[in-house]
This record gives structure tokens, C-alpha cells and sequence, in this order.
């Protein structure tokens, strides 16, 4: 297993949709142990494969609290949606920064398996914030893109700002 790198915003691959997976192999499987090898190092509880380079429709989480509950979304979709709710949410891609978003309290979704075993499951609370959150990866967006575009901005800036200064030192 290995730590991928994770990209942050501004990437421009991060606004990749991310192409349906059709075939479940060993090298699919190797590529969801990584990803979740990188989350837990991260640490987090949700990653897309487009967070780290991969434009292919799959996702991992763990809201466990001893991270003890790993799910794999090959190919997900969200199917019903319930309870609209402010929430604050933070991502990987986008490090040092929390905001106020909606998302909704409740969500059924449909997905693959690492297998490609396809499952249906409903999501509450923190999970159902993540499968939304991952979800919104795979579709080339960002939760930021819930803020306004001056929130946005700013976060630009100082994550350009950011790099800038680890490059230099």
C-alpha cells in the first residue's frame, strides 16, 4: 500500500469528472486500499479518487469512530435526498479551512462495491455529509463552491499563498 498525494485547491484536476469505473480488477482493488491508507494519514474520513489525481468514479470513508466502518462507492449516486441542514464541513483539498454549507441530514444512494457487487444503504449525519461531500468530488466540485464567490477567493489566495511560501522553504 502507499500514501498518495493529495491535491488542494486551486488544481485544476480537481474539477475533473470523474469517469464510471466497468472494470473491477486487482489493480482497483490495490488503488481503494491506497486511498484509504492515504485518508486515515491524512487524517479524514472521506476521499475521491479525483482528490488524488484520479478521474475514476470511486470513493472511500470511514466515519467510524475508531475506524472500524469502511465503505467503498464505486460508480454512487445519490437517490433520495432528506432534511436540509446548515453544517460545517471542511476537505482535504482544501486544508486549514471549515465553513457553513446545507447539505442534507438523510440520503439513500446507490453504488458498487469494490467488487462491483452493486448495494443500496442509507446514510445519516456525518455520513450522509460525506457521501454528498465525496460525491460532489467525483463531480468536479468542490463544497466551497457553496460559499460565496468572495469566500472563495480568498481561500484561493491564501492556499496559492501557502505554497507559495513551502516552495520557497
Amino acid at each position: 500500500m502507499a500514501i498518495l498525494e493529495i491535491l488542494h485547491y486551486p488544481d485544476p484536476r480537481l474539477r475533473q469528472t470523474a469517469a464510471a469505473i466497468d472494470e473491477f480488477d486487482a489493480a482497483l482493488s490495490s488503488f481503494i486500499d491506497d486511498m484509504f491508507e492515504t485518508m486515515y494519514d491524512a487524517p479524514g474520513v472521506g476521499l475521491a479518487a479525483t482528490q488524488v489525481g484520479v478521474a475514476r468514479r470511486v470513493a472511500v470513508m470511514d466515519c467510524g469512530a475508531e475506524e472500524n466502518e469502511p465503505i467503498v462507492m464505486c460508480n454512487p449516486e445519490i437517490i433520495e435526498l432528506h432534511e436540509p441542514e446548515p453544517v460545517d464541513e471542511g476537505c482535504l483539498s482544501v486544508p486549514d479551512h471549515h465553513d457553513e454549507v446545507e447539505r442534507y441530514r438523510r440520503v439513500r444512494f446507490r453504488a458498487q462495491d469494490r467488487d462491483g457487487t452493486p448495494y443500496e444503504m442509507e446514510a445519516e449525519d456525518l455520513l450522509a455529509q460525506c457521501v454528498q461531500h465525496e460525491i460532489g468530488h467525483l463531480d468536479g466540485g468542490l463544497y466551497i463552491d457553496k460559499l460565496s464567490r468572495l469566500k472563495r477567493e480568498r481561500i484561493r489566495r491564501k492556499l496559492v499563498k501557502t505554497k507559495r511560501r513551502e516552495a520557497a522553504g
